[in-house]
C-alpha cells in the first residue's frame, strides 16, 4: 500500500507514502502518542481514506492475544458496516517501549504473533490488513513488507517531531498532539500513601454510614439528593476557582479543593445509576468544564481497595469530554473506566459510540429531556407501603402467588459480602461491594 489519504478537518488532502509516514501520522489521528497499545485504523476506497479507529492496551498475557484480536477486528469492521460501507482494508499498529535491557527489535519479534493474529482476525471478516507496524524505541518495523531495502531488519528511524508533511498540515489545521497516552492516563491515577490511606479511611466511614440507608426506599432517595447537592457544591467550587487545563499544577490544585470525606460521599452516591445519570446532565455550557474537573478529582480518589468505584466518575469524565468535542480525552477516560469495571454498561456504550464517530448530541438530547421533565411523584416510603399492604393483603394473597421483589437471589445479591473485622482490606472491599450492589438494585444491566 503506497498511498493513504486523510482529511484533517480542512479541504486539504494529505498523501502519506510508506510505513514511515504512516507511523508519523498515528499521533495526529489519535490526538496523543499511544503507548503500550494496539491501534487499528480502517481504510476506505481505492485511495485508502482513513476511517474509524480503535485503541486497546496490549494484553500482558500472550494467551489473550487471539480473543482480543478477534474482538477488536469485529468491533472495528462491523461498526464501519453498521454506519455504511465497510472498510476495504486495515492498518494495524503495535506500540510498546522496550523494557530495561531490551531492544526495540526484540519488542518487535515478541509482538510478531500478536500482529499475525490481528491479520488473521481481519482476514476472517474478508478485510485484509494492508500494513502492520511495530513502533518501539524511536524506530518502526513492518510485519508485511519483506523488502529489506525499504524495511531493514534493524528498523527505520521515526521522523523528528514536527518535520513531516503530516506535522505541517496538522499545525495548519490547528490539530495538536497532547503528549503520550501514559501522560493522559496519569491525570486519573490515584495518589500514593499517605494521601491514599486518608481516603481509604474516609471511604470506610462513608460506606458504613451509607450502606444501611440505601437499602431503604426513603434512605436511597435521601442519599441521592445529598449526593447531587454535594456534587453541585463541588462543581461551583471549581467554577469559582478557574484554572488552565494545560497547567501542570492544575490537577493538584483541584485536589486541594475537595476533602477526602466529600470525595468518598459523592463517589459512593454515584454508584446509583439514577444519581449518576442526573450528574451526567452537567455536560454543556458553563457547567461542563468545572464538572469535568470534579470527575477527574473523584477518579483520582478511587484508591485501592475502592478502585472499582472509579468506573462511575471516569465514565462521567469521558462523557463530558466527548460532549465538549474532546474525543481523544473521552477515549482515554472511558478506556480507564472499562479497566476499572469491564461490565460497566454506560462506559461500554459511550466508548463504542465515540469510537464509531457518532454525534454526542443524541445522548445530550436524552439527558436534556430527563432534566427538563416534570418531577415524578416520589414512590411511597416503606411505612406507607406496609400500611397499604395490610389493607390490601386479602386481595393480594388471592390475586398472586409471586415472590416479593426483595426475595430470592436478588435479595441475596444485595447483602454485604462477609469479611473478617480484623482484615481492613477485606472489610473495605466488602463494604464497597455492598454499597455498589445495593445502589444498583441487584442488577448490573442498568449501570
Amino acid at each position: 500500500m503506497n498511498k493513504h489519504h486523510d482529511l484533517t478537518g480542512t479541504d486539504q488532502q494529505i498523501t502519506l507514502r510508506g510505513p514511515a509516514e504512516l507511523a508519523d501520522a498515528l499521533p495526529y489521528m489519535m490526538g496523543f502518542h499511544p503507548t503500550d497499545s494496539i491501534v487499528l485504523v480502517a481504510l476506505h476506497g481505492s485511495s485508502g481514506r482513513f476511517g474509524g479507529r480503535l485503541r486497546l492496551g496490549i494484553p500482558p498475557s500472550p494467551g489473550e492475544w487471539g480473543p482480543v484480536a478477534a474482538q477488536l477486528a469485529d468491533c472495528l469492521i462491523q461498526g464501519c458496516r453498521r454506519r455504511g460501507a465497510g472498510p476495504d482494508g486495515v492498518v494495524a499498529f503495535l506500540c510498546r517501549e522496550p523494557a530495561e535491557g531490551e531492544s526495540g527489535q526484540q519488542v518487535m519479534e515478541r509482538l510478531r504473533p500478536l500482529a499475525q493474529r490481528l491479520r488473521t482476525a481481519c482476514g476472517s471478516l474478508d478485510v485484509p490488513v494492508y500494513e502492520a507496524l511495530c513502533i518501539s524505541d524511536g524506530r518502526l518495523w513492518s510485519y508485511c513488507c519483506p523488502d529489506a531495502r525499504c524495511c531493514p531488519p534493524d528498523g527505520t528511524p521515526l521522523a523528528l517531531p514536527g518535520t513531516s508533511v503530516m506535522a505541517a498540515a496538522a499545525a495548519y489545521a490547528g490539530i495538536r498532539v497532547r503528549g503520550s497516552l501514559r501522560d493522559m492516563e496519569q491525570r486519573y491515577a490515584a495518589p500514593a500513601a499517605p494521601e491514599a490511606q486518608d481516603q481509604v479511611h474516609a471511604f470506610d466511614a462513608a460506606g458504613a454510614a451509607i450502606t444501611s440507608r440505601i437499602l431503604d426506599v426513603r434512605g436511597r432517595q435521601e442519599v441521592a439528593e445529598e449526593t447531587v447537592t454535594l456534587a453541585r457544591r463541588l462543581l461551583e467550587r471549581m467554577a469559582d476557582t478557574p484554572r488552565g487545563d494545560d497547567d501542570s499544577g492544575a490537577d493538584a490544585a483541584d485536589d486541594r479543593l475537595v476533602s477526602a470525606d466529600e470525595a468518598a460521599a459523592v463517589i459512593l452516591g454515584l454508584q446509583d445509576r439514577e444519581t449518576r445519570d442526573r450528574a451526567a446532565q452537567w455536560m454543556e455550557g458553563a457547567e461542563a468544564a468545572p464538572a469535568l474537573r470534579v470527575w477527574r478529582v473523584l477518579s483520582r480518589r478511587c484508591v485501592p481497595p475502592y478502585t472499582e468505584h472509579a468506573a462511575a466518575p471516569l465514565t462521567l469524565a469521558g462523557w463530558v469530554s466527548w460532549s465538549l468535542g474532546d474525543e481523544p480525552g473521552a477515549r482515554v477516560a472511558l478506556g480507564l473506566a472499562l479497566q476499572a469495571d469491564p461490565e460497566y454498561v454506560f462506559a461500554r456504550l459511550l466508548h463504542q459510540a465515540c469510537n464509531e464517530g457518532l454525534d454526542p448530541e443524541a445522548v445530550r438530547h436524552c439527558l436534556r429531556q430527563a432534566r427538563d421533565a416534570p418531577p415524578q411523584v416520589p414512590p411511597a416510603t416503606s411505612e406507607d407501603a406496609r400500611t397499604r399492604a395490610r389493607r390490601r393483603r386479602p386481595k393480594l394473597l388471592r390475586a398472586s402467588t409471586a415472590k416479593p421483589e426483595g426475595s430470592g437471589s436478588r435479595a441475596r445479591r444485595g447483602r454485604p459480602t462477609p469479611g473478617r473485622p480484623g482484615n481492613g482490606t477485606t472489610a473495605a472491599r466488602a463494604r464497597g461491594r455492598a454499597v455498589r450492589r445495593a445502589a444498583q438494585r441487584g442488577t448490573r444491566s442498568g449501570r
